[in-house]
C-alpha cells in the first residue's frame, strides 16, 4: 500500500492527531512566550512537548503501520522515552531555580545587617 491509497478510516484520525499535535506545540510556544514567571513559563512547553509529540508520534505509528501493512512499534520507543525524559528535565530545572533564588534571597538577607550599629 502506498500513502496515496491510504484508506479514509485511517487517514482521518491520522489527520485529527497532526492538527491536535501542531496545536498543543502551539499553545505551548504561546504559553512561553506570554506567561510571567519563570514557574509558570516552564509547565506550558512541558505539556506541550508531551502531548503534542505524543500526538505526532501516534499518527506516525498509525500512517507507518498502514503503509508497512505490519506493526510499526519504533515510534512507542520514543515515546516512552519523551513521556519519561520531559517531565524529569522539567523537575530539575524548577528545582535548580528554587535553589538559585532561595540562594539569592538568602544573600540579601545576610547582606542587610552588615554596617549598622558597630563603632569603628
Amino acid at each position: 500500500m502506498n500513502v496515496a491509497a491510504m484508506p479514509p478510516w485511517l487517514a482521518l484520525p491520522a489527520a485529527i492527531l497532526l492538527i491536535a499535535g501542531g496545536l498543543l506545540a502551539l499553545i505551548g510556544s504561546l504559553g512561553l512566550l506570554r506567561l510571567n514567571s519563570f514557574y509558570a513559563r516552564i509547565h506550558a512547553p512541558t505539556m506541550g512537548n508531551t502531548l503534542g509529540a505524543g500526538c505526532v508520534l501516534i499518527a506516525s505509528m498509525l500512517t507507518s503501520s498502514a503503509v508497512a501493512e505490519r506493526p510499526v512499534i519504533h515510534e512507542l520507543l520514543i515515546t516512552v522515552f519523551l513521556l519519561l525524559t520531559s517531565p524529569v528535565t522539567t523537575m530539575l530545572l524548577m528545582r535548580a531555580a528554587l535553589f538559585r533564588s532561595d540562594h539569592e534571597y538568602q544573600g540579601e538577607s545576610e547582606g542587610e545587617g552588615e554596617g549598622e550599629g558597630e563603632a569603628p
